[in-house]
Parts: structure tokens; sequence; C-alpha cells
């Protein structure tokens, strides 16, 4: 399962034809559910009469993303897209998760020269506690949550990037890799200890992933001499994949989740035609 809240959404074809003037008017919480027969994606685009948001918590539509105390608590009540392979006709989703960092991390890294671009891997490592009503599923488990904050369009700084994390014994590792638009390039190698402090370390040796079937590349890192092994791709759109590696980091066998991007492709008016049928915009 993945949760993503975005002000001003990076990917809403609706916030590009506006010319990105007003983040606050194209908000929307993607829920993307991954489960035994009933996989559901949800990203409605809500214009700021339906948000709310103040330091410790925001609302879009009949969803919220609140703080208590050290937990992250979301609640959501949605309708998903006709999103293939999901179903094809809306159904509800609608739930409760509680994300309880093991630790904080409060340091955040710039991706670009003019710090235009940050990302802050907020607790590389937490537990969550998932209780959905539809479908009615609960389980606990361990998480991830960062955030990725900007003042200009992704696709203006950036070309490509694959990013993955995993974890390793009471550690956490993060691999960053982007190329930006300039032609200049960042590799970041990261280890969070279990009180969430970081520590760099040698990116190690690219290792291949086969493309995604829109002919996406992907590449991610491993352990000299091990390679990393896709398990399941759970997103694969014309310019993003997410999905799981068995892989080998910081001297382990792990498992990662993945993601790539292509900012190239995301650009093409033809990709940004078809993103109204995954991410629908309330007019109310």
């Amino acid at each position: 399962m993945t949760i993503i809240a975005f002000v001003g959404s990076v990917f809403s074809p609706w916030y590009a034809w506006s010319g990105r003037q007003r983040p606050e008017d194209h908000c929307a919480l993607n829920i993307a559910f991954y489960g035994p027969g009933c996989d559901r994606w949800a990203m409605t685009e809500r214009p700021k009469g339906q948000v709310w948001r103040d330091a410790e918590s925001l609302s879009i539509g009949p969803s919220s993303v609140r703080w208590d105390g050290d937990d992250l608590v979301i609640r959501f009540d949605e309708i998903t897209a006709p999103v293939p392979p999901m179903p094809m006709i809306p159904q509800g989703l609608r739930g409760v998760v509680r994300v309880k960092p093991r630790a904080i991390n409060t340091i955040a890294f710039p991706l670009d020269a003019q710090g235009k671009h940050v990302w802050r891997p907020i607790a590389p490592r937490a537990r969550i506690e998932v209780t959905l009503d539809d479908p009615a599923l609960s389980w606990t488990g361990e998480g991830y949550l960062d955030t990725n904050a900007g003042t200009e369009p992704l696709e203006d700084a950036f070309e490509v990037w694959d990013w993955s994390r995993a974890h390793v014994k009471d550690d956490s590792a993060v691999l960053y890799d982007l190329k930006r638009k300039d032609g200049s390039a960042l590799s970041l190698a990261l280890r969070f200890d279990r009180h969430g402090v970081p520590e760099t370390f040698a990116p190690p040796p690219h290792v291949p992933l086969p493309p995604t079937l829109w002919r996406m590349p992907r590449h991610t890192r491993a352990d000299e001499g091990h390679r990393a092994t896709l398990q399941r791709t759970w997103e694969d759109t014309p310019f993003y994949s997410r999905s799981t590696l068995s892989t080998h980091l910081l001297g382990e066998p792990c498992q990662a989740v993945h993601e790539s991007l292509s900012l190239g492709r995301l650009r093409s008016p033809f990709v940004r035609a078809m993103l109204p049928f995954r991410m629908p915009r309330s007019l109310r």
C-alpha cells in the first residue's frame, strides 16, 4: 500500500494546464492498494474549497492526514478510478492507517544545486497499522515516510530518477539516482540507524533491471558481485513504475521498494492527455 498527499500535484494535468499558479487548488490524496484479488487506486484531485491545512494536519475532501503526537494518522474515504488492471467499476476505498515512526530524521537533502527541490526521509523505518472498511482488511507491518517539496515543476529540473529503500536488520538504506535536465547527476546512498541518524556510504555498482511494459528503462544498485531481481511491478505507466525487488545492500540480502520516473516522458502532450483517467478532478 502506498499513500501520497499532494499539494500542487506534480503529476496533475489540471495543475499543468492551469499554469501552476495556485497549488492549493490542485490537491489529492493518492492511495494505491495492492491486495489479494482487490487492487484499488484512488487519486481524485480537489479544489481549494475542499482543502484545509495547518502545521499539524491536512484535509483533502473526505480524507485527512494529521499528526497525533509522534504518530501520523491517515483517514480516507475515496472512490477508485478505473485503472487497468484494477477494477473498471468505481469502488469505495475507506480506512485508517497509523504510521508509528521508530525514529524521526530531521535532516533534509537538496536534490539540485539551487535547492529548489528538497527531499526529507522523515521516518526511514516505521511500524504501520492498517484498518480498512472497504475492502474489509487489516494488518500491521513495516513502513516508510518521507516528503518532497519544490518551487518549480519536477520536469523543469530533472530528466530521470531511480529511487529505492530497503530495511536491513535494525537499519534502513535509501538509494537516490538523479539525472538533471542540465546534464549533471546526483547519486545518494544513505544508511539510517535505528535512531534515524543518516550516514552516507559509497553508492554500490549499478545493476540492470528489465524495462517496463511501456519500455521505460530502469536500474538500481546492489552490492558488488550481487544482482537485483524484480519480484513484482505494482505500477507500470508510460512515465512511472513502482516495483518490489529482491536485492543485496550493506552486506545483507533484503527486499526493496523501487521507483523509476521519466520526466522527459511526463512532458509529452500524449502522456498528459492520458492522466485525467487516473486522476479525475472534483468539480465541487
